[in-house]
């Protein structure tokens, strides 16, 4: 197998664009999500995926899957993608459901060998290269197969903020794919605490989840069929109505019965065929404003300063200002992000639990911010 050259197979890339990035309020609110920001590089962070793809896919390859309510965001902000290739749901029911409408409607379009890489859209990727090799690498072992293959990224330290993988370190009957970074998975693993991280690295057989996997089409309604079968009922109804007028309708009528669940979680934690490329380009899911500190470029002080800010006495902050001046004297360790309309006020090292801020306005009906 060779890794350098890009094999020749049917592929499309699907963006899933439905996450709401709570942890990165008030940047990141319900109107105007994670992906639709500038938080670090040239534009905004799905701009910045469908433009590390573009060397891999042709513009008519790429998809893109969101809420209806992103559509204006969509269309402005990624204005060379055809209206054909935006895929849209009510509202957002987690990764195996955008999956799973993502391939019914395109299913007049694509043949059961094709390969379909799934990519968040909120992610941050350095070394381009050696992330194109990775997706040649798993997109050729989708296709002869026929197994859901996912991308894990060497960790670099005890990160509680991501998934973990286990990988089975022996050749198995794997071949010249061990040589190329493939490996057998053993266990998936949710978020650890601090002390299970440590853990995780010190075994080394354990990998981040980049959340980024590739299958081929048959391949992976076999496995909705087996552990989702009553999600796969629905959606082999709605196939029924794609293209025709009572189409978005019936899409609302199956969202209004499936329940939210990731990929992750409903298949590939199950399923047997699940293989992992070991990849090692720089990659994060940027999934709160301490990890947006840890890849800013800082001051002579440690700081990460944007916009209008006199830092008198300030050390270790991550300091963001809109539309007027920030003054701080003599702090240091925190967080200062200003929206313009809401202010986030956060010791560093806390930042995940910003998200509690949003489940509490969520609560009280605050939707204005």
């Amino acid at each position: 197998m060779n890794s350098t050259n890009q094999f020749d197979f049917k592929k499309l890339a699907i963006i899933m664009a439905g996450g709401t990035g709570a942890r990165l309020w008030p940047k990141s609110t319900e109107k105007k999500s994670k992906q639709f920001i500038h938080l670090i590089g040239e534009g905004t962070m799905i701009q910045n995926t469908v433009a590390r793809l573009i060397p891999f896919f042709s513009l008519d390859e790429i998809y893109i899957v969101a809420a209806d309510s992103y559509s204006e965001l969509l269309y402005e902000q990624i204005p060379a993608l055809s209206k054909d290739n935006l895929i849209f749901e009510p509202y957002g029911k987690n990764t195996a459901p955008c999956l799973a409408l993502s391939l019914t409607q395109l299913s007049g379009k694509i043949s059961n060998d094709t390969i379909v890489y799934a990519f968040p859209a909120d992610h941050v990727i350095y070394n381009v290269r050696e992330f194109q090799n990775s997706l040649n690498i798993a997109g050729y072992l989708a296709l002869h197969q026929k197994c859901i293959a996912t991308i894990g990224i060497h960790p670099t330290r005890p990160e509680t903020g991501f998934g973990y993988v286990q990988v089975d370190e022996e050749p198995g009957d794997l071949g010249d794919m061990f040589e190329h970074g493939v490996r057998h998975t053993k266990t998936f693993a949710e978020k650890p605490d601090e002390e299970t991280a440590q853990r995780f690295i010190d075994s080394g057989d354990f990998l981040w989840n980049s959340g980024i996997f590739t299958l081929r089409v048959d391949a992976f309604w076999e496995a909705f069929e087996k552990y989702m079968p009553e999600h796969d009922q629905l959606f082999k109804v709605l196939k029924k109505f794609v293209g025709k007028d009572m189409y978005p309708e019936a899409v609302q009528d199956v969202y209004r019965q499936i329940l939210s669940e990731s990929v992750d979680y409903a298949i590939l934690e199950k399923a047997k065929n699940v293989y992992v490329v070991e990849a090692s380009f720089g990659w994060s899911d940027v999934g709160n404003w301490d990890e947006l500190y840890r890849l800013s470029m800082k001051d002579g002080r440690n700081n990460v300063i944007e916009g209008e800010v006199i830092a008198i006495d300030t050390s270790n902050c991550l300091i963001s200002s809109y539309d007027r001046i920030i003054g701080t004297v003599g702090v240091e360790n925190l967080i200062i992000i200003d929206s313009g309309d809401s202010l986030l006020i956060c010791r560093k090292g806390n930042s995940s639990s910003v998200k509690e801020i949003v489940d509490f306005m969520r609560r009280k009906h605050i939707s204005k911010f």
